[in-house]
């Protein structure tokens, strides 16, 4: 047989396995031409995005909102899949196992980066488990006083606090929760020391300080909103690094008396790892052009949130930066869940 009607060299010689060397030449490029084509094409059925918490929150309630966007571009169904449990693992144990292929994908939160501190017996490293897309959105907090408390600033509420150690009760929406750790950040910060009181909730956290059980609190901007129009709370400073263009006139804690202080809420999205990088893109460009919409842009400032989309590696350093603070906070601080 003449080698070169295969194209091969004179000098190869033949083998009884060369057939199956050139079967893989000969379909080698098809098949890769086959999978660009089905990345180029995505998406063509529904797509499911994961979420670690009951129906009804903020996560559920931005995936709708970004879902229904979605499907007027692309023309299939987001199917909103709420899977409560083990503080948003069980969502991510699905994710982890789901194929890359861009058909799930998850919401994850900065509770996320707090658990990959405080639940020591994850199966997986997050960072290496999931694929960024992007940053979503940004929740500020506000930290919050009764008027009774006779602190009008942070310099003022961290004089009180060293002048009565342990004495200042704060309130949180739960052990674990983003306000408890907030708060603990807040104190190693300023070395101070004061008591924590977990409540199931923001909603019995703020009954509470306007009440006066409590003298503190942290909380998000559009539950304390309300309260701080009425009078009933004060509004000393948000905790993010930045002010909030919701309230741009209440000063960040950094600004208020203790320099880098700095605590958001965010929420963002991930796939499953190796996900293609076409797949990856797209999703991005798509999320990042519906968060830039009038319509949604409104509709996230009224629950208190601010869009914040970026690139894939961007959210990906905001989550490592986040893993590695809490994780430190956690264990300096002893917290452990109940």
């Amino acid at each position: 047989m003449n080698n070169r009607y295969y194209g091969l060299p004179r000098h190869v010689p033949w083998s009884r396995g060369m057939p199956l060397i050139i079967a893989g030449i000969l379909f080698s490029t098809p098949l890769c031409a086959q999978g660009d084509r089905a990345r180029a094409e995505y998406p063509q059925k529904p797509i499911r995005w994961l979420i670690g918490f009951a129906p009804g929150g903020g996560q559920t309630v931005l995936v709708r909102h970004i879902g229904q966007k979605l499907t007027e571009r692309w023309g299939v169904s987001m199917i909103v899949d709420n899977r409560p449990g083990a503080g948003g693992t069980l969502a991510m144990d699905l994710l982890y196992h789901a194929p890359p292929d861009g058909y799930t994908v998850l919401v994850v939160s900065s509770s996320m980066a707090i658990n990959a501190g405080l639940i020591t017996k994850m199966s997986f490293n997050v960072l290496d488990a999931f694929a960024p897309v992007t940053q979503m959105t940004s929740q500020p907090y506000l930290l919050l006083a009764h008027p009774s408390l006779p602190a009008k600033n942070v310099r003022e509420l961290i004089a009180i606090a060293k002048a009565n150690p342990e004495k200042l009760i704060y309130g949180s929406s739960g052990n674990g929760s983003l306000g408890h750790l907030s708060m603990e950040l807040f104190c190693q910060m300023a070395q101070v020391r004061v008591t924590h009181v977990p409540y199931k909730g923001t909603g019995q956290t703020l009954i509470d300080l306007i009440g006066g059980q409590i003298g503190i609190a942290t909380s998000s901007i559009i539950a304390a909103v309300p309260h701080i129009k009425s009078g009933r709370v004060r509004a000393l400073a948000v905790t993010p690094g930045r002010r909030s263009s919701i309230l741009p006139d209440i000063p960040t804690i950094a600004e208020g008396g203790l320099p880098g202080y700095a605590v958001d809420g965010w929420y963002g999205l991930v796939a499953p790892r190796n996900t293609s990088p076409e797949i990856i893109a797209r999703l991005n460009r798509e999320v990042t052009a519906i968060l830039a919409l009038p319509d949604i842009k409104a509709t996230l400032l009224a629950d208190g949130a601010e869009p914040a989309p970026g690139t894939p590696a961007a959210f990906q350093t905001t989550m490592a930066d986040e893993i590695k603070k809490w994780t430190q906070l956690v264990r300096t601080a002893g917290i452990r869940l109940n």
